[in-house]
This record gives structure tokens, C-alpha cells and sequence, in this order.
């Protein structure tokens, strides 16, 4: 394993540019990725076009899959970064956009998993969108493995995540009737009231001492300054620690009911993502801490985070999960994205001594969990 190697990799795949919302771009990426990916792993992956987005697999040997590596190409950079943020290396600091969110994680997972059977590699094309074409694909290799490695970016620190927020996304309509507010304003029923009233609700089924966060975001009601609102929508942003608590804030959100007589509201979406819970990810935990003290590797903290990504759908199905195995650094989505050069190599070691690990003995919590919601 050769640490310019690892450098070379990640710098051919950062400047490609790939903006998660240009299907071009996306596809452009997906071709950089399978070279690059085909050369480490000596065999070319399978393009799997989802809704116009370009997603790759490589199945690795002649066994069946047992451990599943999952990342993604796209990136919330938008075409043209390159000119203003340039891939360099500068001392120990890798920089480009997407170099650590995260395609440092997959020119690890490449290295980490070449010449190793009963691997399956999958890089996605639309996590940064909440992977709305490939999520059945990541549930449907999470189920034919053991365990789902997910090589994002770590934690500060190094930590890797154990613990994931589950995500439920809604909207709240409000409905009122709109007068004019000068002339005869109490014949109307006034919308910015009314979603001034539900925002307030949501807002209070936050649970902090749970980890529970319900947040109303984006608003919006009426059109004219001179007229009572007639309608209105905010959208509300609720991340969870576990499965009990989602379903808790769902139902509660289902039964808001109006306050202002003649007023009325609609609630749609629902449960996104199911939390990582820390019982899905404790057995790798265990595994990794172990494989370091043998390399003679720094203790690996753990850390619980808010964000979600793919590896809460692999845990939901019931596989046992380990995320922020990827590269150490900072910055993702900011001017400062960038990966600590010097910790690249000792990271992907880890990864492929986990994975060896793995496929000489399985994790004995496979299908332990199970979330079921569409």
C-alpha cells in the first residue's frame, strides 16, 4: 500500500467535478471513478444508471458478499470550484472540493479492498441529495452482507461515528382565507398566524435530553403586504437517536390540529433516514479498537453525530455498521475542506485489516435490527 498511490487516487477523482444535481457531471465522475477503482481492484465495476444518476459495484472474488464498503462520487460542489479551490497538496494538507466528503474514502475503500473475496464495493452518485435513486440498491447489498463499512469523512478527531441521527422531513400547510388587511381584516383567517402557531407546536416536540431535535426551517404565507393570508408552508427538519423517538415526533406531527377558527393544515413527508443506532455499530467498534492496539495505532475514539448518510439505511436493514472509516481532516461543504495527508495510509490499513478481519469471522449481529418503512 503506497501512500502516493493513495494521494495520486484521490486527486484524479477531486478534479472531476461532480455537483450531485448535474446528471452529466455525475456521469463524467462515475467514468474517473471506475478507472480509478478498476486499476486498484483489477476489475471493472458494473454502471448502474438510477434515474438518470450513474452508480458503480464491483462484486470482488468468487465467494459470495459478506462485507459491503460504501461510498459515494457526488459532491455539493458546485461546477467551476476547481478555479477557486484547487486540489493541492501543501505540506501535510490535501485540498480540493470533495476531497474529504468524500473522495479521499474511496480511493481507501479501493486499496483497502483489492485482492480481498467476498467484497462487494458500491459508490453511489446522489448521497448528497439523500440518495433518492440509489437507496433501494444500498438496502439491497446491505442485506446480502455481514457488515457495512461506510469510508466518509471522520469525525473531529478522527473519531469514527457510531452513532447516526435519524432524519424525518416535513412540510406544514396552513390554510386560512384571505381580506384585505385595511379595509375588513376580521373577515379573513389570517395564515401567518396560524403557521406562527404551528411552528411554535413543532418546535416543543423537541426532546434535548433524548438527543430528539425538531426544527421548523424554510416559511413562507401570503403574497400582498395589504392582504390577510391566505395560505402558508414551513418545512421542519427532525433528527432523532433512535427508533422509538421517530416514531414519537411522526405520530405528533400527523395530529397537529389548527388553532384559529376556520383555519386549516396538512402535513406531509415523514421518516427519511433511521438512526445508527450504537447497538449496530458496537461489535465493528470493538473489532477496530483491537486491530489498532495490534498495529500499533492510536486509540480510536467514537463519536455520536447529528449528520446522516448511507450507512443509516445499511443499519436500518439490520446490518451491523461502522461509519466515518474514511479520511481524517475537516471542512465538508466549506472553503476549508481538506484531509491530513500523513493519516491516509494508517486509516487504510485499518480498513483492510477490518475487512480481512471480517471475512475470516463474521459479526454475530447480522439481522438484528430492522427498519421497515418505505
Amino acid at each position: 500500500m503506497d501512500l502516493s498511490e493513495l494521494v495520486a487516487d484521490t486527486r484524479e477523482m477531486v478534479e472531476c467535478e461532480s455537483p450531485s444535481a448535474d446528471l452529466d457531471a455525475v456521469a463524467r465522475s462515475a467514468e474517473v471513478v471506475a478507472r480509478v477503482g478498476e486499476r486498484r481492484l483489477g476489475v471493472a465495476p458494473e454502471r448502474i444508471v438510477l434515474e438518470g444518476r450513474t452508480h458503480l459495484r464491483w462484486r470482488l472474488g468468487t465467494g459470495p458478499s459478506r462485507v459491503l464498503l460504501v461510498g459515494h462520487h457526488d459532491t455539493v460542489w458546485a461546477m467551476g470550484s476547481l478555479a477557486s479551490h484547487p486540489c493541492t497538496v501543501e505540506g501535510d494538507v490535501l485540498r480540493g472540493p470533495g476531497c474529504f466528503d468524500m473522495k479521499t474514502g474511496l480511493a481507501m475503500a479501493f486499496h483497502a479492498a483489492a485482492g480481498q473475496d467476498g467484497v462487494t464495493v458500491l459508490v453511489t452518485g446522489d448521497e448528497e441529495l439523500g440518495s433518492p435513486s440509489s437507496r433501494g440498491l444500498i438496502e439491497q447489498e446491505a442485506r446480502l452482507a455481514e457488515a457495512a463499512l461506510v469510508l466518509e469523512g471522520a469525525a473531529p478527531g478522527g473519531a469514527l461515528k457510531s452513532e447516526r441521527k435519524g432524519v424525518s422531513l416535513y412540510d406544514v400547510a396552513v390554510h386560512g382565507r384571505a381580506a384585505h388587511a385595511g379595509l375588513e381584516p376580521e373577515r379573513g383567517v389570517n395564515a401567518t398566524l396560524e403557521l406562527a402557531h404551528q411552528a411554535l407546536a413543532v418546535a416543543l416536540l423537541g426532546d434535548t435530553g433524548l438527543g430528539t431535535t425538531v426544527t421548523p426551517t424554510a416559511a413562507r404565507a401570503g403574497l400582498t403586504t395589504n392582504t390577510i393570508p391566505a395560505d402558508g408552508v414551513f418545512a421542519v427538519d427532525v433528527r432523532v437517536r433512535s427508533l422509538a423517538e421517530q416514531d414519537r415526533v411522526d405520530a405528533a406531527m400527523r395530529s397537529l390540529a389548527p388553532v384559529l377558527d376556520g383555519a386549516t393544515t396538512h402535513v406531509t413527508g415523514g421518516p427519511n433516514r433511521p438512526p445508527l443506532e450504537h447497538a449496530a455499530s458496537a461489535d465493528l467498534l470493538e473489532r477496530v479498537r483491537a486491530i489498532a492496539k495490534r498495529l500499533g495505532q492510536p486509540v480510536v475514539p467514537a463519536a455520536a453525530v447529528g449528520g446522516a448518510s448511507d450507512g443509516n439505511f445499511t443499519a436500518g436493514v439490520g446490518t451491523p455498521t461502522l461509519d466515518g472509516l474514511g479520511a481524517i481532516g475537516g471542512g465538508a461543504h466549506a472553503d476549508d475542506e481538506h484531509v491530513l495527508v500523513d493519516r491516509i495510509l494508517d486509516r487504510t490499513q485499518l480498513v483492510r485489516s477490518l475487512v480481512a478481519e471480517l471475512l475470516a469471522a463474521p459479526t454475530t449481529l447480522a439481522g438484528s435490527a430492522h427498519w421497515s418503512r418505505p
